[in-house]
């Protein structure tokens, strides 16, 4: 659980309420349900005009990335690589036949599976880094779809607020209407600005980050793969890899 990303959301929140409760504001005011339909509802409509359906689907597997962030955990990996470095100098490549049939992680595994079919150092590295990248490139066009929804949000909000001043002049004869059609219009706003920048907009660029995280991840373990394929002490394999580790 990202106790960061829980933190800042109730933060960021708290001090809008907070603030308005402060100025002699009543909560009341800003639960207007017509007006988040809107926001939320044009927002996401424009994204998925878009977004191509994988990518839109993509972005709503990563969304939970936000507050159940991937592990990525180096000196566990390091210890791990100088291990096959170890058994592949003592028995041979096909010594890690079984720990390839075993790795739970499919890079991993695909890495070892390589060794194991006696590839060349320089196809290894290849391999792995095509897929690497392709799944870079998949996921950052995910994290966009945030991006996009940061976008379009105030400019849908700007909508909302013009319908709620076109019902509030429809009704200039009747004062009962005047005051629910001008909160929607300015709630409209609010919605559409906060929605951006407390939520659409902090989670793609979370999203990216950790998009960038796995991907240095998994160039360590190319690193190693490719350094066990080269016949390299293990001792010097886990003293290049720890480089990787801040």
């Amino acid at each position: 659980m990202d106790i960061l990303s829980i933190a800042g959301l109730i933060i960021g929140v708290g001090a809008i309420i907070g603030g308005n409760i402060m100025e002699g504001g009543h909560t009341d005011s800003l639960m207007q349900f017509t007006a988040f339909v809107i926001v939320s509802g044009g927002t996401i409509g424009a994204v998925m005009i878009q977004s191509p359906i994988p990518v839109f689907m993509r972005s709503l597997k990563i969304a939970p990335w936000i507050f159940l962030p991937p592990k990525f955990d180096h000196i566990k990996v390091i210890e791990q690589v100088t291990e096959w470095s170890m058994i592949a100098r003592k028995e041979g490549l096909l010594g890690l036949e079984a720990l390839a049939e075993s790795e739970d992680d499919p890079f991993a595994r695909k890495g070892l599976q390589l060794l194991v079919d006696g590839s060349e150092p320089e196809m290894i590295r290849n391999i792995l880094e095509v897929e690497l990248s392709v799944k870079e490139d998949r996921d950052i066009e995910a994290a966009k779809v945030f991006d996009g929804c940061g976008g379009y949000a105030p400019t849908i909000g700007i909508i909302g607020a013009v319908m709620g001043l076109i019902h509030v002049m429809n009704n200039l004869a009747d004062p009962t209407k005047l005051g629910p059609g001008i909160a929607v219009a300015f709630v409209a706003t609010i919605y559409g600005i906060g929605l951006a920048n407390l939520v659409f907009l902090p989670m793609a660029n979370k999203l990216k980050s950790l998009i960038r995280q796995r991907s240095q991840f998994q160039e360590m373990l190319i690193d190693g793969i490719v350094a066990i394929s080269e016949g390299e002490n293990p001792r010097n394999i886990e003293t290049k890899l720890k480089g990787y580790v801040v």
